[in-house]
């Protein structure tokens, strides 16, 4: 067979294609994977009735189909030093990498805050704390900035990003109880 310089040419052209296709997915790779975002999930069974006549009209909306606290029992079992169990986040530990993100998302009945701190312990509501001291990210309430901006409302949302590599302390400063700790690695 005799190669003519046209089909030498679309030969070389061919290779040269093939060769730089395997070289960008040899490249690639290397490249980190695509992100995709970590979820908490916040929960409470809040009980409208009380809640909302303590409170507020539609404070509390919940969606724990058959489960519900009163307000009473909430705070007392708070002060017994057995908070509500349905209060919670989940998961309770969380192993991330360095650069994935957050996502919050409140599927209980009413607002929770979802705020870094160096240690766990009292939040806002002396009431709700069990005697633990209010920890310093939480004290003033929503009126300190830091605070309002990790508020989360019943069914809605927070992204947290740019977490640095260690180990890293999430509570509610309304009901304290509520834990999370995200190790970055």
């Amino acid at each position: 067979m005799k190669i003519t310089a046209t089909k030498l040419a679309l030969l070389v052209g061919c290779s040269i294609c093939f060769l730089g296709t395997a070289a960008l997915a040899q490249e690639r790779q290397h490249e980190p994977a695509p992100t995709i975002p970590a979820q908490i999930v916040a929960l409470d069974e809040c009980d409208p009735a009380t809640f909302n006549a303590a409170i507020g009209p539609d404070f509390c909306k919940n969606v724990a189909l058959g489960a519900s606290t009163t307000f009473h029992d909430l705070f007392a079992e708070a002060q017994a030093g057995t908070p509500d169990p349905g209060w919670d986040f989940e998961p309770d530990v969380l192993h991330i990498h360095k650069g994935q993100p957050l996502i919050v998302v409140d599927q209980g009945g009413e607002p929770h805050t979802f705020t870094e701190v160096k240690r766990f312990g009292g939040g806002f509501i002396n009431d709700l704390n069990n005697g633990e001291e209010t920890v310093p990210e939480c004290v003033g309430g929503f009126k300190n900035l830091d605070v309002a901006k990790t508020r989360i409302l019943q069914g809605s949302q927070l992204q947290v990003t740019g977490l640095s590599k260690g180990e890293h302390k999430f509570e509610c400063c309304i009901h304290p109880w509520m834990r999370v700790t995200v190790d970055v690695k």
